[in-house]
């Protein structure tokens, strides 16, 4: 069926997988997660990608989260993934070796996506911004449906501070320095308010597996912008790369 897409979340110490029904943001088969090889170089990743095409029985379209800022399907950076895949076309890189047609975009863009039509952001209008909350902090920003890719708010700086945002106030920033919620709640509110200096989004949605904790935190921040968490978890980045690679092919 042409709404049927097999979404690739790669991950830094995780591939998972599932054909993903896009009009509704349902999988419907089993996830699917394979280890992430280590290096994760271009050569090393055709093996689990492929893998996963095989499980699945898949043959047709298929959309890849990725962790890189992805332009045009180059890879420009490599975050968790070995530095090989700079200025590598991921895409076309996938497609040779699978045979089929491949979209690939930044991870964070594509659970973005997913909670922007499937999740939390779902009937909202106007700017959507997602912040994925982990080992640092990453970033989506959704206006109409549409993905503005690449924003990477979380390596803003901060006034008064030398190190980007996401060294300050991720998840890891809280488990290195053993913050109490009150501390990083409010290094974490202090964040939010200079990005809505940046974008003003007309919604925030807060992802990765912090979010699921949102009680412990969400009464140290104070922001005029409405602030929910993320609702699609762990399936996001498989939903978003599946809705992506349906639009662009």
């Amino acid at each position: 069926m042409e709404n049927h897409i097999l979404g690739i979340d790669i991950g830094a110490t995780g591939m998972k997988g599932a054909i993903v029904d896009v009009q509704s943001g349902q999988l419907i088969t089993e996830r699917i997660k394979l280890q992430t090889p280590h290096p994760a170089t271009p050569e090393a990743m055709i093996d689990p990608f492929m893998d996963l095409i095989k499980m699945h029985e898949w043959s047709g379209k298929i959309g890849c989260g990725f962790p890189a800022i992805v332009k045009n399907g180059v890879a420009l950076t490599a975050s968790n993934i070995d530095e090989a895949w700079i200025n590598v076309n991921a895409e076309e890189w996938f497609e040779k070796a699978s045979g089929m047609k491949v979209r690939v975009l930044n991870d964070a863009d594509a659970a973005g996506m997913a909670e922007a039509y499937f999740g939390a952001g779902n009937g909202k209008e106007g700017c959507i911004l997602l912040i994925t909350i982990g080992s640092g902090l990453g970033s989506a920003l959704i206006y109409d449906g549409q993905i503005i890719p690449n924003t990477e708010l979380g390596h803003v700086y901060l006034k008064g501070h030398t190190e980007v945002a996401e060294k300050y106030a991720s998840n890891n920033a809280r488990k290195n320095q053993n913050l109490e919620w009150d501390e990083w709640g409010k290094r974490f509110n202090e964040f939010l308010n200079h990005i809505e200096r940046i974008v003003l989004p007309d919604f925030i949605i807060l992802g990765g597996g912090i979010s699921k904790r949102f009680d412990l935190y969400k009464e140290y921040i104070d922001i005029d912008i409405p602030v929910a968490p993320a609702a699609m978890l762990n399936n996001a980045g498989i939903v978003g790369a599946a809705l992506y690679a349906f639009q662009k092919l």
